[in-house]
This record gives structure tokens, C-alpha cells and sequence, in this order.
């Protein structure tokens, strides 16, 4: 696996390359990330991957000084998935000067949801992928689905600013006890890392109550949408009472991450 820093580098590394699959990434890999390692790898050639924690999508009290830089493993992790090429650059090296120039997120999905309790999360996750997307030139790149409503503004800008390539999604991974595997797990105390689990439990357990809902014949549409909202409300009590305290829990329409409308369970 070469690594190249620069953005000229990695053009010249490119040159003439035309089925390029791209992964990127914020480092602190995972076996979720080799998971869309391994697509990619059937995707296309070369492999590319970049390790970037891109400062335009934490917020002033986030996390970025204190995200986890580990690169050494990360490279372990991405010889073993068989990527090609490691994109690494230093923000100086992404951002030369100011970037002014943004991706505005439409509304009603990137100011929903985690753009909702997160301003300008969405405009900053947009705008590094078209940079990297414009650095790259790839033939397609993979997202993971556990950031579904990322995947979603991702893959309706590539269709927006009609760019020349695809999105693939890959599938959540989770440990043997069915937490989602995420690069910030690693924040969680002991406690909390043993309480994690319940948030998967409770998502599941809405997930059966809005199907046995939506596909009960004894209800018409405004009853089925009545008790989607009860069992939702019922979900979000359930972790407060556990001492949870969610942003947000809430079922949504697949295509379009709104929430559902009686003509949508008719």
C-alpha cells in the first residue's frame, strides 16, 4: 500500500486510472470500515481509502482535538483489507486557504434529525466528501448504512451535481451483543459500554411494533399512524427511565428520512 500526502501526489498516483473504488474515512478503523474496504476492493481498482478528520464537521464543543488519531493501526487494518492507496493529508494540505466556498445541505434533511442537534454537521460532511470526491476521481465510493442520513445527503448531492460515479452502501456491523461498531465506542466508560446495548434492544423492539402496526388489517391508516407515534413516544420513555438521554428517536420513511403520513399506510 503506497501513502501519498498531497493532492498532487495522489493525481499523479491516479493518472489514467478509471474504475477507482474510495472509501473515506476519519481514521480509528474498525471492522466496520474493512467491511467497506473489502467492497470496494470488488468494486474496482485501484482501492483508495483516506484518513482525514475533517475540521468543518465538528462544532465548537465537539470532539476534534481529542478524535482518535491512530494511524499506525489504521494502516495495519487497510494492508490486511487490500487497499492500493492511502490518502492522508494534513488539514494545510486539504485546506491550503479558508474554505469558503460550502455545500449547503437542503432542507429537510440535512437540518433533521443529527443536523438538527448538530448545525452545520451535514454542510461540513458535504463539502470535505466533494472535495475528496474531486481529489479522487473515483468510479464509485462506499458508505456505510449505520449513517444512513449521511449515505442519504452523500448520495443525493453525487445525483445533484451529476457526478460521474456511484454510491455503494455497506451494511451496519455490530458486536456480539449488538451495539453498532463505531469509532467513538471507544469514549464509553466501562458502565456505559455495558448499558450501550439497550439503545439496539429498544430500536428492535420498535421496529417489531411499527411492522406488527403498519401490517394490521384492523386498523385504518390514521390508527396505524396514531399508535406509530405511541410506540415511538413508548420507545424514547423507555430509555429515559433507563437514565438515557436521546437527541432523538423517531421512525422514518426510508426514501426521504420524513416522518411517515396516513397516505403512506393506506
Amino acid at each position: 500500500m503506497k501513502i501519498v500526502r498531497t493532492v498532487a501526489e495522489l493525481r499523479s498516483e491516479l493518472a489514467g486510472c478509471t474504475r477507482t473504488a474510495f472509501v473515506p474515512t476519519m481514521g480509528n478503523l474498525h471492522a466496520g470500515h474493512q467491511s467497506l474496504l473489502h467492497i470496494a476492493a470488488g468494486a474496482g481498482s485501484p482501492g483508495v481509502a483516506s484518513i482525514f478528520v475533517n475540521p468543518l464537521q465538528f462544532g465548537p464543543n465537539e470532539d476534534f482535538s481529542r478524535y482518535p488519531r491512530t494511524f499506525d493501526a489504521d494502516c495495519d487494518k487497510l494492508r490486511s483489507a487490500g487497499t492500493d492507496l492511502l490518502f492522508a493529508p494534513g488539514v494545510e494540505d486539504l485546506y491550503p486557504v479558508e474554505q469558503r466556498f460550502r455545500v449547503s445541505t437542503p432542507n429537510g434533511l440535512g437540518d433533521i434529525l443529527e443536523g438538527e442537534f448538530r448545525p452545520g454537521f451535514f454542510e461540513g460532511v458535504a463539502t470535505v466528501v466533494l472535495k475528496l470526491f474531486n481529489c479522487v476521481q473515483p468510479a464509485c465510493a462506499v458508505f456505510g448504512r449505520k449513517d444512513y442520513q449521511q449515505l442519504m445527503v452523500v448520495r443525493q448531492m453525487v445525483e445533484q451535481f451529476n457526478l460521474p460515479m456511484s454510491i455503494l452502501a455497506g451494511e451496519t456491523l455490530r458486536e456480539s451483543d449488538g451495539l453498532a461498531m463505531s469509532s467513538r465506542n471507544g469514549y464509553l466508560s466501562a458502565a456505559e459500554r455495558a448499558e450501550a446495548p439497550a439503545l439496539q434492544a429498544a430500536l428492535r423492539t420498535l421496529t417489531d411494533q411499527a411492522l406488527a402496526i403498519i401490517g394490521d388489517a384492523g386498523l385504518d391508516a390514521a390508527q396505524r399512524l396514531h399508535r406509530l407515534a405511541q410506540a415511538e413516544r413508548a420507545a424514547a420513555h423507555g430509555l429515559r427511565a433507563r437514565g438515557w438521554v436521546p437527541d432523538y428517536l423517531c421512525l422514518r420513511r426510508r426514501s426521504d428520512l420524513q416522518a411517515p403520513q396516513a397516505t403512506d399506510l393506506q
